[in-house]
């Protein structure tokens, strides 16, 4: 995030926020208006553009926020805290523990999918390549640390392991952003196991025992 806005006071930031994922709720990101974000918050015109270079940016900011307050909430995911035992049990717990927070607030599928509609935009996308950029460098240390314990593969480069982890991943949330109203709790309940038992088929060394 910008580090202009840790000069803006928390509850200003909170005021700002609450405003911004109220008018993305309502309106759909092609919809949502800055004037009445700015009426909502308070906030001047002048003084979102210090903090923000368009709505695009904004949005992303948003999105960073709530990534930030699920991950304080299930816990993070340090590459070096992971031993060879905790490795894909972690990714597991933390996945189910999502899920959890999300059936709290649908509104994070929500904003879910408005992200991705975001990304596929022309004009407005690349906005959103500092979040992948920090996935990727992310990613890329979940690999090595594997590699490390000897839970990942060698045998392949290893960009091309984080390229197709990245590929899994965005293909995932999409999947699960587009069916989650459909599915039902039983559904919701066996997608931690489905979904990292994919990356594990993915990534683990062969013949590694399931």
């Amino acid at each position: 995030m910008s580090r202009r806005l840790e000069n803006l006071d928390a509850e200003r930031q909170r005021r700002l926020f609450d405003a911004t994922a109220q008018e993305f709720a309502e309106h759909g990101y092609e919809g949502a208006s800055l004037n009445r974000i700015l009426t909502l918050s308070g906030m001047s015109k002048s003084s979102l553009y210090y903090y923000f270079d368009d709505k695009a940016d904004l949005f992303t900011t948003m999105i960073e926020r709530a990534l930030m307050a699920l991950f304080r909430e299930v816990g993070g995911l340090e590459a070096g805290a992971l031993s060879a035992e905790t490795f894909w049990a972690t990714f597991e717990d933390r996945y189910r523990k999502s899920i959890a927070v999300v059936e709290r607030d649908a509104w994070l599928v929500r904003l879910g999918g408005l992200f991705y509609q975001l990304r596929g935009s022309p004009r407005a996308g690349a906005s959103t390549d500092r979040l992948f950029l920090a996935a990727r460098q992310w990613v890329e240390e979940i690999v090595t640390r594997g590699q490390d314990l000897g839970v990942v593969r060698r045998d392949l480069p290893h960009s091309l392991l984080v390229d197709a982890s990245i590929a899994l991943i965005e293909t995932l949330d999409c999947w699960v952003v587009a069916h989650w109203e459909a599915l039902s709790e039983a559904e919701k309940e066996r997608l931690p196991a489905g979904h990292i038992g994919l990356f594990r088929r993915l990534l683990a060394p062969q013949g590694a025992a399931p």
